[in-house]
């Protein structure tokens, strides 16, 4: 019989050296971007009362969170698969500012099935939430937020998708759907799937005019998308006319704050639709075929903590950014080898060392392997009453 108590679960995995430690220094890096911004780091629990963690997600989140029991209460708990919800429980109910508030946070999360990042269903998500502000400028700061983010972090060769959830939703409405017709579109937008698409609005029975605009939407992507869209959705209601205003003033902000970005339009991109409620955005690298970064707005998600809050924000997986970096080589950190010996000296010396920032492996009593097998190429070497570091 196989010994199989090594192996991982599927979509679970671990980081051995060097890369845990190249991790941990990207999350330090990313933590003090985030506070030159003026971002409070926060640390949520792993688990928390199912109905804290699932509030204003929609059945989405629901699928991808594991379920347990509280032995103490006998109340279902969830394992965390978005830190999002409870960064806004905490602004709406523990904080309860007036002014603007800026949070960001980094741990794992943990998924049921594994979602859009990786493949991991333990990824670490790293993010910020810009909360109490409903206007662009604070869009516009998240998504520059989000590509000094990427920069940081080595990711190189970004570009945005950008889209506006608000766009479907109203054009649903004024089509007078219902829920189930809505969220069959919703998923034949999801995908593109034109053809299919095309049989479920002719058996929704609409007017001409309200099913050429929302068929319209599946071809709306693209740098002109935004262009076609207000030529094409010229005749739609004011929530329509306002949400592609807000793209533009969105697009042309960014524009001026980071004209080296692209930005393409999705009209059809619908990430988080029972989540969010305005503009969402991507970031995507040309090797890539899935996003690396994501957010948007999700106004009010606070009601059901006590207090409505414009909110909006974007997260990534730390470890996929590390796998994309380009400007880091994963290269063992050299140690310097000292002896086993208790000359005081020597042990001021290593000390010494260790404030400095070096790495110092001191050798234990008849150990086996020498100073290169523990990756140190250095050593303290004793000349006369100092202890000097040779190179080996």
């Amino acid at each position: 019989m196989n010994n199989v108590h090594w192996l991982l679960p599927e979509g679970i995995d671990e980081l051995l050296p060097p890369k845990a430690l190249l991790l941990e220094k990207k999350r330090r890096d990313l933590l003090d971007l985030f506070n030159s911004w003026g971002y409070d780091l926060i640390q949520p629990p792993f688990i928390e009362y199912l109905e804290s963690l699932l509030t204003g997600t929609g059945g989405d989140l629901d699928l991808r969170t594991f379920k347990i029991t509280d032995q103490v209460t006998g109340r279902t708990l969830g394992i965390r698969a978005d830190i999002t919800p409870q960064a806004a429980r905490i602004d709406a109910h523990q904080l309860r500012r007036d002014a603007p508030t800026r949070l960001c946070y980094v741990g794992t999360v943990l998924n049921t099935r594994t979602d859009g990042f990786a493949g991991s269903r333990s990824p670490v998500q790293i993010g910020a939430e810009l909360y109490g502000h409903a206007g662009e400028e604070s869009d516009q700061e998240i998504l520059c937020l989000m590509l000094e983010t990427l920069e940081k972090a080595g990711v190189e060769n970004v570009y945005i998708d950008l889209g506006h959830v608000g766009i479907f939703r109203a054009l649903a409405e004024e089509s007078g759907l219902n829920k189930q017709q809505e969220l069959e579109l919703f998923d034949a937008l999801q995908r593109k799937a034109v053809p299919e698409i095309t049989v479920l609005l002719a058996s929704y029975n609409l007017t001409p005019e309200h099913h050429l605009r929302l068929s319209s939407l599946a071809s709306l992507s693209g740098d002109d998308a935004l262009v076609r869209a207000q030529e094409l959705l010229s005749g739609a209601g004011e929530s329509v006319q306002s949400a592609l205003k807000q793209m533009e003033r969105l697009s042309n902000l960014l524009a001026e704050q980071r004209p080296d970005v692209p930005v393409h339009f999705d009209l059809a991109e619908l990430r988080g639709y029972h989540y969010h409620t305005g503009v969402v955005f991507a970031a995507f690298v040309p090797e890539l075929g899935q996003e690396i970064a994501r957010g948007g707005r999700y106004d009010d998600i606070g009601q059901l903590f006590g207090r409505a809050r414009p909110a909006c924000g974007f997260s990534a997986d730390l470890k996929m950014l590390m796998r994309l970096a380009n400007s880091e080589n994963l290269v063992e950190q050299v140690g310097i080898f000292a002896p086993s010996d208790d000359d005081p000296v020597l042990r001021q010396r290593i000390r010494e060392l260790r404030a400095e920032g070096r790495r110092v492996i001191v050798a234990l009593p008849g150990q086996k392997g020498d100073a290169s097998s523990m990756s140190c190429g250095e050593a303290l070497e004793k000349q006369g009453v100092e202890w000097v570091v040779k190179p080996l």
